[in-house]
C-alpha cells in the first residue's frame, strides 16, 4: 500500500524486493510511477522513492541518490534514476554517468511531465509558478510554510512579485485538484492556468527503460 503524501515527503517510499530492475525516484513522482507500472503490466519493476522534501535542498540529491544506488545495486540487474536534473547543476547526471546508471531526461519534472520539447518551447514563461497534483497536495509543507508565508504573509508579495501566473500541470483529471489549484494561485496572487499534461515523457522515459533491458536481456 502506498504511503500518503505526508510520508513521501518526509521519508519517501522503501523497495519491495521484488522485480529485477529498481527505479530510484523522488516521493514526488511515486503515484505517477505506480500508476504507469501498473497500467503497463510491469511487474519486473521495483521502486523505491527518496523524500520528496529533498527538492528544498538540492544540494543534497546527488548524494542521496549515489547513496540509494549503493545500497541496492547488488540486489537489482539494473537501476534507472527518475529524477531528472532538478536543481543540481549538472551534477547528478555526472554521478549517475560515474555510476553506470541511466536517468531521466531534462531540467525538472515540471519539463518531463509537459514533454521536455513542449516545455522548452515557453519562452515566454519565466514568471509562470508550477504546481503539479503531488505539490498542489503538498503546497503548505514546499511553498507556503518553508517560504515563511504562514508566519509573515507580508512576504507573498517580495517573493513573488515578479511571477505573472501559477500553471497547474495536472497529471490527472481531478475538480477538487484543480478547485484546490485555483486556491494555491489566488494564495500567492497570481492569475491561474490549468494545463492537463498527463505523465508525459515520464511514460516514454520508462517504457524506453524497460524496452532497452527486455532487449538486452534477449541478446
Amino acid at each position: 500500500m502506498l504511503p500518503d503524501d505526508t510520508t513521501l515527503t518526509a521519508q519517501g517510499l522503501a523497495p519491495t524486493g521484488t522485480g529485477r530492475l529498481l527505479l530510484i525516484a523522488c516521493g514526488a513522482l511515486a503515484r505517477e510511477i505506480l500508476a504507469l507500472k501498473a497500467q503497463n503490466g510491469w511487474d519486473h519493476l521495483d521502486l523505491t522513492c527518496l523524500p520528496a522534501n529533498l527538492h528544498l535542498y538540492p544540494e543534497r540529491i546527488t548524494q542521496a541518490v549515489e547513496d540509494s544506488v549503493l545500497k541496492h545495486r547488488a540486489s537489482y540487474e539494473q537501476i534507472f534514476v527518475v529524477y531528472a536534473d532538478c536543481g543540481t547543476g549538472g551534477l547528478l547526471a555526472a554521478k549517475c554517468a560515474a555510476l553506470g546508471v541511466d536517468m531521466v531526461a531534462g531540467p525538472h519534472c515540471y519539463s518531463f511531465f509537459e514533454g521536455n520539447a513542449a516545455f522548452a518551447a515557453h519562452e515566454d514563461e519565466i514568471t509562470a509558478f508550477y504546481l503539479t497534483d503531488f505539490l498542489v497536495k503538498q503546497f503548505d509543507a514546499f511553498v507556503w510554510k518553508p517560504m515563511g508565508l504562514h508566519k509573515n504573509p507580508e512576504l507573498r508579495d517580495m517573493i513573488f512579485g515578479n511571477y505573472t501566473k501559477l500553471v497547474y500541470q495536472a497529471q490527472t483529471r481531478d475538480p477538487a485538484l484543480e478547485a484546490k489549484a485555483r486556491d494555491c494561485a489566488a494564495r500567492l496572487g497570481l492569475a491561474y492556468e490549468y494545463r492537463f499534461t498527463g505523465y508525459g515523457d515520464l511514460a516514454t522515459a520508462l517504457t524506453d527503460f524497460t524496452d532497452f533491458t527486455a532487449q538486452a536481456a534477449k541478446a
